[in-house]
């Protein structure tokens, strides 16, 4: 290696330090990544069934029928 590729390198962190920021990261964020990788798979599959094409979007709720628009505001008779 060149001497320039040594200075570029000088900052990046080792093999302990990568372990020891992934158990900081695993302590303070633990209980939200299941929640987080829930919604990431949920939007790979959404991505791949937009690259199939595939139109209609999938319901909140198995056999769910499409909620109703709201009733228009009734006007008070004064």
């Amino acid at each position: 290696m060149n001497d320039l590729s040594h200075v570029l390198l000088a900052g990046l962190p080792g093999g302990w330090e990568i372990w020891i920021i992934l158990l900081v990261v695993l302590i303070l964020f633990g209980s939200r990544l299941p929640g987080v990788a829930r919604s990431l798979g949920q939007g790979i599959n959404e991505f791949k069934k937009g690259l199939k094409g595939d139109e209609a979007p999938p319901a909140d709720k198995p056999g769910a029928t499409p909620a109703a628009p709201p009733a228009p505001p009734k006007a008070d008779a004064k």
